[in-house]
């Protein structure tokens, strides 16, 4: 159980999930919202999420996909006791599970089956040198040990042939994640995330197909604040309360 001094309790979905989460280490934001909107999984089908954290993103697309099953891996111990708190919490026991695994160790290290889909948020660095190292507590979100390399392969390796992998990463990492998964995987389709409708994309959402032979499709953009009124958009307002998904054509 973890230590309840330095735990919140939020509220995801418009109220429809309850995630415990660290109150000093990494917190939930659009990125876990923005990737469960993206999940699209049919009944039966299983997804897998590297890398989940106290499953902010995990829960909220089992709460959005209630026929499809969900498993978590995540490596660090207190986050994962948090997500499986959350599970028992949210009464998804019997459809989500949480594993204790490290992405960088390889997929096979877990001995689980390959999925129908794969998702993720991997941490957004490789090199400590590339920006202020940020709280200890933060460290293991913002830095990917094995680099972005190291991700892509397991995500390669954890998805059956013809199943999906999903990703929301920084934009200047567009170029990485065509090319690491290119040789595996095609079918890409990419939705620019823009903060304003006048500023350039910050993030990313990149769907690729193992063995997918289709063109590349370039989505419409979803833009997140406008600058005239509220803090989200009309959009991003509704997929923070599970009232819309984000469609794959």
């Amino acid at each position: 159980m973890a230590d309840q001094s330095d735990v919140t309790t939020d509220r995801l979905l418009d109220g429809r999930v309850l995630l415990r989460q660290s109150a000093r280490g990494y917190r939930a934001g659009m990125d876990a919202a923005l990737l469960a909107a993206a999940c699209d999984a049919g009944p039966g089908e299983r997804v897998l999420e590297a890398g989940c954290g106290p499953g902010a993103a995990l829960l909220a697309a089992a709460a959005r996909r209630a026929e499809a099953v969900f498993v978590g891996v995540e490596r660090d111990g207190a986050a994962a006791a948090l997500a499986r708190e959350n599970v028992a919490l949210n009464g998804f026991d019997g459809r989500v599970e949480i594993v204790e695994g490290d992405v960088q160790a390889g997929f096979r290290a877990l001995g689980l089956p390959v999925f129908d889909a794969v998702m993720a948020n991997p941490p957004f660095f490789d090199d400590p040198d590339e920006l202020r190292a940020p709280a200890a507590e933060k460290t293991g979100a913002w830095m990917a040990d094995g680099g972005l390399a190291a991700w892509t392969a397991f995500m390669l390796k954890a998805v059956r042939e013809g199943g999906t992998i999903t990703v929301i990463h920084r934009a200047d990492r567009l170029g990485d994640l065509l090319s690491l998964l290119g040789e595996k995987a095609g079918s890409f389709q990419i939705r620019p995330i823009h903060p304003f409708a006048d500023a350039p994309a910050k993030r990313v959402l990149f769907r690729a197909v193992k063995t997918g032979k289709a063109p590349l499709r370039l989505l419409p953009a979803l833009v997140l604040h406008d600058r005239e009124g509220g803090k989200h958009s009309a959009a991003a307002e509704a997929i923070l309360r599970g009232k819309t998904a984000l469609e794959w054509g």
